[in-house]
């Protein structure tokens, strides 16, 4: 399996990284949008020294251009074969094309992107790419997610796949996929953070000003009419109570800072988020003390008092719940110095900006 890790190169002379290989695959239909994000946030994450730990290249099938959503054609520098040789690779959202009218795709495609998954390569899709993936056969028995809008529709075609709409992306070890548009950004940030850390991951959603994650799933994007004005949601208190999650806090404070009566901001909140006042909390308090056993020498005992849970015991018991590791061995994961070098032994290559792609207008 490829290792999602920066590798390093050592000679006698010097230590050279090797950046993480990324492939794009745009197919006939693609979103502008999902096309551009896998280069702009795997673009924007750096090491300590602001090296790039990844490059991004852009194919399609035959190295042909592809018409996108948006009235512009993408001219790629390469074609199927590039998927032969890259660590991860990512399936943009289409539209209007097979993979979402009937559920087919080009033989050719089928076999370039099986070839890929039996190697070893990490296979992610955004939004609407998981038809694709699909239709590969890549996504029969594994859980998957999609945009909420297209969930009915992708039952219909591929009743083997455990779909969930309700959630922003769904990682399943070496196939992963999102939820719609900007859902893709928050994938591909996991990825980041998996990859090299919490502190990465931060570091390029700054640069893409972007949050380094977001709470709930889809469904609070799901049909909502009447937009809510910021005098009655939650997020105040949402960001009073992050900065406490070292104290107890009840759902009547939680209430009480928020000026509602405790039925009435369950509501809210659950409406905003997708989730309840306590699964959120343990939520935070799970995220917060990853980062300190990733980006701190803190003892396991300080860091589950600072996250919030109290004892070791209960730390440990929620990530081997979440995650399936102990505190220990997660930040070990995490800290185990980086090695190894790129499949193929190629010398790093400079990411270009565009993600190895050319965008042309369909008219002057």
């Amino acid at each position: 399996m490829v290792s999602g890790r920066k590798a390093i190169v050592r000679n006698n002379r010097a230590m050279t990284l090797v950046p993480h290989r990324i492939g794009v695959l745009a197919l006939d239909g693609v979103v502008g949008l999902d096309l551009g994000t896998p280069a702009q946030v795997f673009g924007a994450a750096r090491d300590a020294d602001r090296r790039p730990l990844y490059t991004v290249d852009t194919c399609t099938p035959g190295g042909r251009p592809v018409r996108s959503s948006a009235g512009f054609r993408v001219l790629p520098d390469h074609g199927l074969d590039l998927l032969a040789t890259v660590d991860t690779v990512v399936l943009p959202g289409l539209h209007g094309s097979a993979p979402m009218t009937d559920g087919t795709i080009d033989p050719a495609v089928t076999v370039a992107l099986r070839a890929a998954h039996r190697r070893g390569a990490r296979i992610m899709s955004i939004c609407t790419g998981a038809f694709a993936l699909a239709a590969a056969g890549l996504l029969d028995g594994l859980p998957a997610t999609t945009h909420w809008a297209y969930a009915d529709h992708f039952r219909r075609l591929h009743p083997t796949v455990d779909l969930d709409p309700d959630v922003l992306f769904i990682d399943a070890g070496r196939v992963l996929t999102s939820a719609g548009v900007a859902a893709g950004i928050d994938l591909c940030l996991h990825v980041v953070r998996s990859d090299h850390g919490s502190a990465v991951a931060n570091r390029a959603a700054r640069r893409c000003v972007v949050p380094p994650w977001r709470d709930g799933g889809q469904a609070q994007y799901i049909e909502r009419p009447v937009p809510r004005t910021p005098a009655s949601g939650t997020s105040t208190t949402r960001e009073w109570a992050r900065q406490r999650l070292h104290e107890p806090v009840t759902l009547r404070e939680l209430a009480a800072h928020a000026r509602m009566s405790v039925r009435t901001f369950t509501r809210h909140f659950r409406s905003e988020t997708g989730l309840s006042p306590a699964q959120w909390l343990l939520q935070q308090r799970t995220d917060h003390a990853r980062l300190l056993l990733e980006t701190t020498d803190l003892s396991v005992e300080q860091v589950a008092r600072r996250a919030g849970f109290g004892t070791t015991a209960a730390l440990r018991q929620r990530l081997h719940t979440r995650i399936g590791v102990s505190p220990s061995a997660y930040r070990r994961t995490f800290r185990r110095a980086d090695s190894g070098t790129r499949p193929d032994g190629s010398p790093p290559v400079p990411a270009p900006g565009s993600g190895g792609l050319r965008l042309v207008a369909e008219h002057p």
